[in-house]
């Protein structure tokens, strides 16, 4: 069965989306990571941040599972509660080496402050020799300063990874978690929460018919809602199967 792509036009239309955040993340089986990242979060509301003693299993976890359980996800939500509590957020991809030239030259500021900053590191199975040594060189940063929290994410267990063994060894220095895929109802509920969010209402038939029909992947589901929402509003019709159908239909 071939799942055909979503309408470029609608696909890209994501202004309506809610912005990631561990509170519309529906854990499933990953209760004891989403556990872990909520207890840092609530620490950088708290005022006792300033001279806080975070020991190293604390701010440094590492999370790996299938493209679709959630990783970038969790990733962007962290980034965006630590921007929420106006603390410094450098996001790190295999994509964008600039981004690490500059951390590197700031690191040593970083680390000695008291006030909490926190770096995310998107796939880092994919991450090329040079950025491996950068990632190395952060992660011993990260270790002898005060405050700074690092969150990684990658496809692999870290001893699975095809890194270099001294990186390997290191990311399993801190918390390692594996994000596990939703099942189907647990999707359904997830959708559901997602298109409410957004103040969609889909009739009921509508994600077990798509569930059946084209997309299992997370991250072509919860694109699918953006491209209801925007058909929907510019059709002023309600979500039903007929408006589904015909979003889908070959143009």
């Amino acid at each position: 069965m071939n799942t055909p792509p979503l309408p470029k036009q609608f696909a890209l239309d994501i202004s309506h989306s809610p912005k990631a955040s561990l509170e519309n993340y529906l854990p499933g089986k990953d209760l004891a990571l989403i556990s872990a990242l909520q207890n840092i979060e609530s620490s950088w509301k708290g005022s006792s941040n300033e001279g806080s003693d975070n020991p190293l299993n604390q701010r440094w976890i590492y999370w790996w599972g299938p493209e679709g359980s959630g990783r970038t996800h969790l990733l962007n939500a962290i980034g965006n509660a630590a921007e929420h509590a106006d603390l410094e957020h450098i996001a790190l991809t295999a994509s964008e080496p600039a981004s690490w030239v500059r951390l590197e030259e700031n690191i040593s500021a970083l680390a000695q402050t008291n006030t909490p900053s926190v770096i995310t590191v998107d796939d880092v199975d994919q991450l090329d020799d040079r950025l491996v040594g950068s990632l190395f060189r952060i992660l011993n940063a990260v270790q002898a300063s005060k405050a700074i929290h690092i969150f990684m994410a990658g496809a692999a267990a870290p001893a699975n990874l095809k890194l270099r063994e001294d990186l390997r060894t290191r990311l399993g220095w801190g918390l390692v978690f594996q994000t596990q895929l939703l099942d189907d109802d647990e999707k359904i509920q997830a959708l559901g929460e997602a298109a409410k969010a957004r103040g969609l209402v889909l009739s009921p038939d509508v994600l077990p018919w798509l569930l059946s029909r084209f997309y299992r992947d997370m991250p072509s589901l919860m694109a699918l809602i953006d491209a209801l929402d925007a058909y929907s509003l510019e059709t002023k019709r309600a979500v039903t199967l007929p408006l589904v159908r015909e979003l889908l239909q070959p143009k």
